[in-house]
């Protein structure tokens, strides 16, 4: 089993659980956004969790993923197309629900627009990112 890594303890005015997926395996989100995301997410006061890839995770089934789906409140997970998020879950037996989740496309905003999504901020506050964008928002 993938084992997520907690990072600081979250701050009490907004209690969403923040997931960062690093995308290890499918290598289809841009380095620089990635990299930018995990730093900012790091610099904030806000804790996290990572992991290394929900597509492998999904294909293996990692019960993780259905502590992720049945936790209590709000939801943020930064990582790719949130179609295929969502796919991915009921690929791995834990929809998503319908209501509470947030998901932050890598691959199409920039690094600063995601940071400001998962911490739930204006992109102003979030923490300062040098990544370029990651190309169309196709």
């Amino acid at each position: 089993m993938s084992e997520p890594q907690p990072h600081a303890a979250p701050a009490a005015a907004d209690t969403a659980r923040i997931v960062y997926c690093r995308c290890a395996y499918a290598q289809v989100v841009p380095a620089a956004v990635k990299d930018a995301v995990l730093e900012g997410l790091a610099a904030a006061d806000r804790g996290f969790e990572t992991v290394p890839d929900l597509c492998e995770m999904a294909a293996r089934r990692d019960p993780y993923m259905t502590e992720l789906a049945r936790g209590a409140g709000p939801l943020r997970i930064a990582a790719c197309w949130p179609r295929a998020v969502k796919g991915l879950f009921v690929l791995a037996d834990a929809p998503l629900p319908e209501h509470g989740v947030e998901i932050l496309n890598m691959r199409t905003d920039t690094a600063a627009a995601v940071l400001a999504g998962v911490l739930g901020t204006a992109a102003s506050e979030a923490p300062a990112s040098d990544a370029p964008t990651s190309g169309s928002r196709s």
